[in-house]
């Protein structure tokens, strides 16, 4: 079972470490491998979320998602857009982008660590949106109480993530204005850059989740109206064709899916920036990684244990504000990658081992019940 679901992730996952070996050496093997475990971490929910809609969808656009979604998710989101934020960014084609990463680094390194505190604050306001939108929100399960409790209270004033989010980027900007004028003003035209940049962050985080609201109330209205007409086919006896009852809903879900996974897909591209700026590691990596999340929904849908492991989504979107606020703090100052790498790792590692310790609590407190009613049954029965 195993060996069939991820099969081809860990064919990919030798591949692709051979390849950052040959390329970078062993330190190149060392980013790739944490650019993979972030990735993963990062988008565990992800493939909860894509499970948990992707079992309701017949075998034939389960194979879609699964083939075409791939494609998008792997080379698209993960290949593609990283070249296209440095072409943006240095003000190059993505062409001239990709063949100075291959053949003159240290020049397609200065353009890339100039072009740096803009997409650190693209990509950290989109973060920090993501984790704000999280965190307050009110949840039935919550993970560090005392901390999710008052802000999802706060959560209930419109717009507080947005208004949150503006505050900290002008912040950044101004410190980062301060900081270069103090050091001869060489940088500080780009201040302006960099809240213009996070801006353009904070509008892509919004456009992306209309999107993918605008598909999620499509796909309840479809499923509506499914329902709807399943049970009008019961109290007729015209019993619609099942494909047909199908397959609108089903499309509407690929659809939907589709910018749910591009809209997730941001988070592991951005943060990766925090690690590396080099974007042939960064393609191993990130390609590592989705391989394995495409091949984790696939084991959720087939075992059916999406709810094993509750605070899980709760550690990796922590993680998320934990790369945010990186980003963030990157626009001034350095920050090793192995400290950023690790962050997300400690993180889902701590939200893992507290679902272990909440199942082994729930397990025990259910076999004291059931002992408990069985001994009120015996003492009845006497």
């Amino acid at each position: 079972m195993i060996l069939k679901t991820f099969g081809w992730s860990f064919a990919v996952t030798a591949l692709g470490l051979v390849a950052a070996v040959f390329y970078g050496g062993w330190t190149g093997f060392g980013i790739v491998a944490i650019l993979s475990i972030l990735e993963i971490s990062l988008s565990f929910d992800n493939a909860v979320v894509n499970a948990g809609i992707l079992k309701k969808m017949s075998a034939f656009w389960q194979k879609i998602f699964l083939t075409i979604g791939v494609l998008i998710a792997v080379f698209g989101m993960r290949l593609v857009f990283p070249v296209v934020i440095v072409a943006i960014s240095a003000k190059i084609g993505p062409i001239d982008a990709v063949d100075l990463a291959l053949n003159d680094k240290d020049q397609y390194q200065q353009l890339v660590t100039d072009a740096h505190p803009s997409i650190a604050a693209f990509g950290g306001m989109f973060l920090l949106m993501i984790f704000l939108d999280f965190i307050f929100e009110d949840r039935d399960i919550k993970w560090l109480g005392w901390l999710e409790r008052p802000l999802a209270k706060l959560g209930k004033v419109d717009m507080l993530s947005v208004c949150i989010a503006l505050i900290v980027l002008m912040i950044s900007a101004m410190t980062f204005a301060t900081n270069a004028h103090q050091h001869g003003g060489a940088h500080v035209d780009k201040a302006q850059t960099v809240l213009i940049s996070g801006i353009a962050g904070l509008i892509t985080y919004m456009i992306v989740g209309g999107l993918s609201g605008y598909f999620e109330d499509k796909l309840e209205e479809e499923e509506e109206r499914e329902h709807e007409e399943e049970e009008e086919a019961q109290r007729t006896g015209k019993k619609k064709p099942a494909i047909v009852l199908a397959g609108q809903a089903a499309f509407f879900m690929f659809l939907y899916l589709e910018v749910l996974d591009a809209s997730f897909s941001f988070d592991g591209v951005i943060g990766a920036f925090a690690i590396t700026n080099d974007i042939v590691l960064m393609a191993l990596g990130l390609g590592i990684g989705a391989m394995y999340v495409r091949s984790l929904t696939v084991y959720l849908v087939r075992q059916g244990t999406l709810d094993d492991y509750v605070y899980l989504e709760h550690g990796a979107h922590y993680a998320i504000g934990a790369l945010a606020a990186i980003l963030l703090v990157t626009i001034q100052y350095e920050i090793h990658e192995v400290i950023t790498g690790l962050v997300g790792v400690v993180l889902i590692a701590w939200s893992f081992w507290s679902s272990v310790r909440r199942n082994r609590a729930l397990a025990a407190a259910e076999g004291k019940a059931t002992a408990s009613d069985e001994k009120t049954e015996v003492s009845s029965g006497v």
